[in-house]
């Protein structure tokens, strides 16, 4: 079957505006265009749309997502298969939030007793899932599974404290990061605290410091754009000033 670009909008709930952008970045192009110009799309354009909204759905950027799907290897029942275990996954995150939801609301109503250590089990889980998701592969390769895995266990094992005190310096670190920044000087005093703080939080989660692992990390952040976009959220730049502060504050500023 084939669809006027406004009934494939309509069939696939997204908006005629999307599917002409998707066309001029190449990451959708229609089937055809017909004698009246009109852009036409069929069974194959049905499929890939899906394709694309699955990878969407999981966070995915366009230009990665067009990579994927525009390769010679690109196989969409693989794929597929993919997508679900990731939307499996997704949904355990959901079910165990849920239910500490569900107790939290029991404890409310005095129907159960809950510890301060349970209120946060299900947040420390998800931070646990959500860096395996995003960055454990690359984090096992560099570092090995026994390093990951004693990381993730701290994180589990913290307190209510604990959970509290590594938020609230990664909030001071960012603000002090702000004032380095409006400095614009790296080795400025804000900019050193930043660098500092962001040492006490990293002890959060590492088994053993080191002046080079800090400086590697630091640099990871610019070189990997996850962690880029993570930090220049709010301000571009920050991954990369973050990483001068911390080769100054770790003296591998050479």
């Amino acid at each position: 079957m084939e669809y006027t670009i406004t009934k494939f909008a309509k069939l696939a709930g997204v908006s005629s505006r999307t599917l002409r952008y998707y066309d001029e970045i190449g990451i959708l192009k229609p089937a055809r265009i017909n004698s009246s110009g009109y852009r036409i799309y069929g069974p194959e354009q049905v499929n890939q749309l899906q394709q694309i909204l699955f990878y969407r759905e999981l966070g995915m950027e366009l230009e990665k997502i067009r990579n994927i799907i525009t390769s010679p290897t690109f196989d969409p029942a693989e794929a597929l298969s993919e997508h679900r275990t990731k939307l499996l996954a997704k949904r355990t995150k959901l079910n165990k939030m849920i239910a500490s939801v569900d107790q939290s609301l029991a404890a409310a109503e005095g129907r159960i007793t809950m510890s301060d250590n349970e209120k946060f089990e299900a947040f420390k889980q998800k931070l646990v899932d959500d860096n395996e998701e995003k960055f454990g592969e690359e984090a096992r390769e560099k570092y090995g599974d026994e390093t990951v895995d004693k990381s993730n266990q701290k994180v589990l094992g913290m307190s209510e404290e604990k959970y509290a005190e590594v938020n609230r310096i990664e909030m001071e670190m960012k603000e002090a990061l702000s004032k380095g920044m409006a400095i614009g000087d790296p080795a400025s005093e804000p900019a050193q605290k930043a660098a500092d703080l962001h040492r006490k939080w990293l002890t959060y989660f590492w088994d053993k410091y080191t002046k080079e692992a800090h400086a590697g990390v630091a640099q990871m952040y610019v070189d990997d754009e996850r962690f880029t976009a993570y930090y220049d959220h709010q301000q571009p730049g920050t991954a990369e000033f973050l990483r001068d502060a911390v080769h100054i504050y770790t003296g591998m500023n050479s």
